[in-house]
């Protein structure tokens, strides 16, 4: 399926964000620990949260988790514990994101797993058992979903669990989130420099509601910012919010667009002609989901960038850093890379093409791409109904702002 998107009817609009997948996930993954029966309220529509609750429901030995990495990573660890053989497994691409760093930690306390094709990644057997504290170590600059994994079922290990975070740490907001969220759930742990400590505890009942999720915010902020006619309302954000995302509001106010706070969450306006000329320079470390977002905004804008801390987006749901060099060219832009950590835009421009922007199974590239049809004209898509993964009413709230969405 393709869709073709324009944008030559866009009006102010108000949009119900979706609820945070990340905080569900982790809220559904330690409710369940707690012996709670009752859910979060509020919680995401997503995919990937479906996933999960699906998976912590069912007593079905065999989990299949798709495309969604964050519960492949959360469910490893919570089926380490599980007295009970599990197979756990995924989509074709989930068969090829390393995992290997996370199964070596949960051996080391203990766990009973066993690769079922290629060492190193999943599908996994696992023989559920009760684990052994004490300390390990982990790289700081692998993914967070890894370290959050292990850090949220720390308190059901046997003495608790000393965590050591070596080398330079990435995604630190994502950690906090975890560590705050356990804290909701009555397990205080610490992080003080590299070092993690977390008591063998009892997490207790606690009845919580999920906010709105800035990552899915981040497309409004860019559209916002390609049609600076508009005002467009955010409803359910926090001012406070446990998000590492919540801070793409100040990114994009040095892109021109203003964040003023209502009584429902936020309301955007953009600033005519505030973008310049000068190379907009950002390290994306902590906010790695929203690289995807800028890259093709500053393009639009014809804002040259450098962008780095995008070690991470390799190993997304698809080489995220190949896909955008590969896309961007499609509407006329020329990335460059070192192929580890950074993508530029220096200005250079090339031959457009008519081929639709493949999207790579990955959410967010439909999503990043759709608003530039706001600076093309129109844009086609293609596999659009991958935006299921964590925003599934986006298409229907495009067409709230007024962007016309035709199936080819």
């Amino acid at each position: 399926m393709i869709y073709n998107i324009s944008a030559s009817n866009l009006h102010s609009c108000n949009i119900s964000l979706p609820a945070s997948k990340s905080i569900s996930n982790r809220h559904l993954l330690i409710n369940v620990l707690s012996g709670n029966p009752h859910l979060p309220h509020n919680l995401s529509d997503s995919d990937d949260t479906a996933v999960m609750l699906n998976a912590l429901r069912s007593d079905c030995s065999h989990v299949d988790v798709g495309a969604a990495g964050t519960s492949m990573r959360f469910l490893t660890a919570y089926l380490a514990l599980r007295p009970q053989e599990h197979f756990i497994t995924g989509s074709e691409r989930m068969k090829n994101r390393p995992i290997s760093v996370l199964v070596d930690a949960l051996r080391t306390l203990g766990a009973d797993i066993q690769y079922a094709e290629k060492d190193g990644f999943p599908p996994l057997h696992i023989n559920g058992k009760q684990l052994s504290g004490g300390s390990i170590s982990l790289p700081g600059s692998i993914s967070s979903q890894y370290i959050s994994a292990i850090m949220m079922i720390a308190p059901m290990i046997k003495n608790g669990l000393r965590i050591e975070l070596t080398g330079k740490i990435i995604s630190k907001p994502y950690i906090n989130m975890t560590l705050k969220t356990m804290e909701q759930f009555g397990v205080v742990a610490t992080w003080t420099d590299n070092i993690i400590q977390i008591p063998e505890a009892q997490y207790v009942h606690t009845q919580t509601t999920i906010e709105s999720d800035w990552s899915a915010a981040s497309y409004w902020y860019q559209i916002a910012a390609l049609a600076p006619q508009i005002a467009v309302e955010l409803g359910g954000l926090l001012p406070n919010s446990l998000q590492g995302d919540a801070e793409g509001r100040f990114i994009a106010e040095k892109l021109g667009v203003l964040t003023q706070w209502t009584n429902n969450g936020v309301r955007l306006q953009a600033q005519p002609n505030a973008a310049t000329n000068d190379t907009f320079c950002f390290d994306f470390n902590s906010q790695p989901d929203l690289a995807q977002t800028y890259v093709v905004l500053c393009c639009c804008l014809g804002v040259p960038f450098t962008f780095t801390g995008l070690e991470s987006l390799k190993i997304k749901e698809t080489d995220r850093i190949a896909a955008l060099i590969c896309e961007c060219k499609k509407i006329g832009f020329v990335l460059h890379t070192n192929d580890v950590d950074t993508l530029s835009w220096d200005g250079e421009k090339c031959a457009t093409s008519a081929e639709p922007i493949q999207t790579y199974k990955d959410h967010r590239m439909a999503m990043a791409f759709a608003p530039a049809a706001i600076k093309l004209g129109s844009i086609r898509i293609s596999d659009p109904s991958v935006v299921s993964k964590s925003y599934p009413h986006y298409w229907d709230d495009l067409r709230l702002a007024g962007f016309s969405i035709v199936e080819e």
